[in-house]
């Protein structure tokens, strides 16, 4: 067995303390072993939200006929740092994320992808206000009035961040506003 183990791997003849491999690591999917995974959207839509749009687009298309889906990404404002904005597209930009859930299309701008990751956005009604609400797992903070919110830098937890951290980040985001 010594033999063969120097024949096939030279290193044990120079180091026979060290273990052998078990197996080998093959990149990519086998769709034999499982089927491939679908991708996960980057924001999920509720009904509410989707049927809201909805409404919105073909309101919108009676005027302009190239509006093809809502585009959302942030903007450096609010009391807080960042804060969601909302436009009509007519086109997909480069690097944009389509979702398509629920019959309806959102664009989401790359600039808030890392923002936006895991958020749902919900349209909410009620006797005083109707709003889309986005429910962002990412969110650290938030303003008193809802409009602006904070996200800690990657790595960071609210268990182990300080308030230097999101004063930092909401000075470099005012910068580049």
């Amino acid at each position: 067995m010594a033999a063969l183990l120097r024949t096939v791997c030279p290193l044990t003849t120079s180091f026979p303390n060290r273990a052998m491999a078990a197996g080998r690591v093959i990149a990519g999917s086998n769709s034999r072993l499982r089927p491939p995974r679908q991708k996960k959207a980057v924001m999920q839509l509720t009904e509410s939200a989707a049927k809201r749009i909805d409404e919105l687009l073909r309101k919108r298309q009676q005027n302009d006929e190239h509006v093809l889906a809502v585009r959302v990404g942030i903007k450096a404002r609010g009391c807080n740092g960042l804060s969601y904005t909302m436009n009509y597209a007519t086109e997909k930009q480069k690097y944009e994320e389509e979702i398509a859930e629920h019959g309806v299309t959102v664009y989401v701008e790359p600039r808030a992808l890392m923002h936006i990751i895991g958020t749902t956005m919900d349209f909410v009604e009620d006797e005083l206000t109707s709003e889309f609400v986005f429910h962002n797992p990412n969110a650290e903070a938030a303003c008193g009035c809802g409009e602006s919110f904070t996200v800690g830098r990657p790595g960071k937890t609210r268990e182990n961040s300080d308030s230097r951290d999101v004063d930092t980040f909401e000075k470099a985001a005012s910068q580049t506003a």
